[in-house]
């Protein structure tokens, strides 16, 4: 590859796909996937299934190793060449579309839990927190309308409320980049509006990828759409324009 340096796009960036392919047993699930995500950008990614949405995923995020192109983060850091632990720490999390609570304690410890400390630190679960994590709580409970439910448990909370928690719960991490798969699928329409509101108050010191179905959602959220068709993109730009792109409409919001 070349240069930093030589590459505007590469250096300006906080996410950078360039020419991504991998395939599996024969198929091709990416097919030279390019994506620039600049800092503090929130990204739409929509596409049908096997469009290659949780693939991509998946190279961010170390799971999958591309079989060739470029993967950089914070227009330096190679993520093809590191494991997902090293990955995370860099600070990109992920949200899967079920959420995974811990349903038994409740929703102040799961984010207390959650919170990047330490591992000492999770001693504290049945102790006192430091009066700065009780802060960060405070202000992850806010964000994500949970400060009146901080001591249910959380199997006793909504589906939707769940996905919130989780949400939360990657907050805690201190993540530069969120990587969120289908946050309001199986949400009432009030839990999916509250959801694109909470998402865009995020997005105001983090960057975010959302992966959705959901075209009001994704109106809701006012962000540059990103359309996937056989693992590589298809269009760009606002929902509006995408939406009127006749590729478009027959592989995708034409079905």
């Amino acid at each position: 590859m070349a240069l930093a340096t030589d590459n505007p796009a590469l250096t300006s960036s906080l996410l950078y796909l360039d020419g991504v392919c991998v395939s599996f047993d024969g198929y091709k699930a990416l097919r030279g996937l390019s994506l620039v995500l600049a800092p503090g950008e929130m990204r739409a990614i929509i596409g049908p299934n096997g469009a290659g949405k949780t693939t991509m995923m998946d190279i961010i995020t170390g799971k999958t190793r591309p079989d060739e192109g470029d993967v950089y983060f914070g227009g330096v850091q190679d993520l093809t060449k590191m494991d997902e632990a090293e990955i995370a720490e860099l600070g990109i999390g992920r949200k899967f579309q079920k959420p995974t609570v811990f349903e038994s304690h409740t929703v102040e410890d799961n984010i207390l839990l959650a919170l990047k400390a330490p591992r000492h630190a999770f001693a504290t679960l049945f102790g006192k927190a430091a009066a700065d994590q009780n802060d960060k709580i405070d202000s992850i409970l806010a964000t994500t309308r949970l400060s009146e439910h901080r001591q249910r448990l959380a199997g006793d909370l909504s589906h939707g409320q769940k996905q919130w928690l989780e949400i939360g719960m990657l907050l805690a991490q201190d993540p530069k980049l969120l990587l969120v798969d289908e946050p309001v699928a199986g949400m009432t329409d009030a839990e999916t509006a509250q959801t694109a509101e909470l998402l865009r108050e995020i997005a105001k010191d983090h960057s975010v990828v959302v992966v959705e179905h959901d075209m009001t959602f994704v109106r809701d959220l006012g962000v540059k759409v990103t359309v996937l068709h056989e693992g590589a993109v298809l269009a760009e730009g606002p929902l509006d324009v995408v939406s009127a792109d006749p590729r478009v409409i027959e592989v995708y919001l034409g079905r």
